[in-house]
């Protein structure tokens, strides 16, 4: 295992430091004068001028490209021109409140679809199926960005269950975990619903059975681990999208999150603030694929063996 994951960090590395590269060009990228876009129109000649010398961009690019890189190595992320803070300050003020929010939507995820899709497996086309899928088709399909606003309207506002906005307590987690996590769960319902169905009908079932188990501790067992694999996969890799898909859901719910940071840095023409923030969430996307691997290694050793 030691070995694995050696191998899969050599691989992790040139990766991390082509995003780093990716979000240094961000600025480089940006139609016309970055600086101008950053002040507005009416900015003046020396408050451009001077505004380009605070962000190194009147350096030599192979210059700024270096610095940039030392300045990573130090953890430093530049200040931001909004609050006028360091950018990693920022960033680690506020990057716990969208874990939080991931966690919690993956949960909400798996709490509704590991159950739907273990019904949907056991009982393949029959009406408890159907309506799984069916379930599972709508939450895929609904859009948090309309889900959001709907929930707080019935929940929060016409039954006062729950609270608008904000980050309070255990309470004002609830909608936009549901929200963020909705299609999630719909995605995961289906594939633990098919991976769980394709092993029901391998011959080690039977085998398991002919030893002494039940057909619920053969299937709980041995067939729902196996199952489980690809399932690890995917939450894997959803969870990376769960912080990506956070920037809406953050939005609409006031959650003070890094995705409304961004918002924020974006609206405010904050580009130090919107570089750290997206190389924090890239960066991020990287370590749980590096995590998922580990873990899929795991619950298969033919992976850590190749």
């Amino acid at each position: 295992m030691i070995r694995y994951t050696l191998y899969r960090l050599a691989q992790t590395a040139p990766l991390a430091l082509l995003v780093c590269a990716l979000v240094f060009s961000l600025i480089h990228l940006i139609p016309g004068d970055p600086v101008e876009i950053m002040l507005g129109d009416g900015a003046q000649p020396a408050e451009v001028e001077a505004l380009r010398h605070e962000l190194g961009l009147d350096r030599p690019l192979g210059r700024q490209f270096v610095d940039y890189f030392v300045r990573l190595a130090r953890l430093d992320l530049g200040e931001s021109l909004r609050f006028r803070q360091p950018v990693t300050r920022l960033l680690a003020a506020h990057y716990p409140a969208t874990l939080e929010l991931a966690f919690a939507s993956m949960l909400a995820a798996l709490a509704l679809a590991l159950p739907l899709g273990v019904v949907a497996a056991l009982n393949r086309d029959r009406a408890l199926d159907h309506g799984a899928r069916f379930l599972a088709l709508l939450g895929v399909s609904i859009p948090n960005f309309w889900l959001g606003p709907m929930l707080i309207w019935l929940l929060a506002i016409r039954l006062d269950l729950l609270p608008v906005s904000g980050r309070g307590g255990m309470a004002s987690l609830v909608l936009p975990a549901i929200t963020l996590g909705t299609a999630l769960a719909g995605m995961l319902t289906r594939m633990v619903r098919s991976s769980l169905a394709e092993e029901l009908g391998e011959p080690y079932l039977v085998v398991a059975q002919a030893k002494g188990l039940g057909y619920g501790q053969a299937v709980a067992r041995h067939a729902f681990r196996n199952a489980s694999i690809p399932v690890v996969t995917v939450v894997g890799l959803q969870f990376g999208a769960l912080l990506t898909g956070a920037i809406i859901t953050e939005t609409i719910f006031s959650w003070p999150g890094i995705g409304r940071l961004i918002v924020q840095a974006i609206q405010a023409r904050d580009y130090p603030l919107v570089q750290g923030g997206i190389l924090t969430i890239a960066l991020s996307y990287l370590v749980i694929n590096l995590l998922t691997d580990l873990t899929y290694a795991l619950l298969d050793a033919r992976i850590r063996l190749r």
